[in-house]
């Protein structure tokens, strides 16, 4: 992969990085009761028990998305370490070339395609 190559990666994956982190803070904001429709009322309990489980199931779904997002940061940031290492763009598995169009619509990609469907479904590649 030739450095220029490189480097729209490496911007690729920055601009990624900005803006989950964003969307980050917002969910951190929500899940934490901050902002949002109803934030100026003065009580933050609910009135009925329908609205409890209602508020409950909103603030598993925020977090499982927190989380989700959280993961993906990481993902981009050992994306961008392999670029320092020099590793970026090979298979952790089989260590061949991961195609660029996956690159493209995945840029912090561990893995070429046929490695990542055997690590989906439990197999060694």
């Amino acid at each position: 992969m030739t450095k220029a190559e490189l480097e729209a990666y490496r911007r690729q994956l920055l601009a990624l990085r900005d803006r989950l982190t964003k969307d980050v803070n917002h969910l951190t904001d929500e899940a934490l009761g901050k902002g949002g429709i109803g934030s100026d009322n003065l009580s933050h309990m609910p009135i009925h028990m329908a609205d409890l489980g209602s508020d409950n199931f909103e603030q598993e779904n925020t977090l499982s998305l927190l989380r989700n997002e959280e993961e993906r940061l990481q993902e981009i940031d050992d994306a961008l370490e392999r670029i320092e290492r020099g590793t970026f763009g090979r298979c952790e598995e089989c260590n061949q070339l991961i195609p660029k169009a996956r690159l493209k619509e995945i840029p912090y990609a561990r893995c070429c395609v046929s490695c990542a469907r055997k690590l989906e479904q439990g197999l060694r590649p």
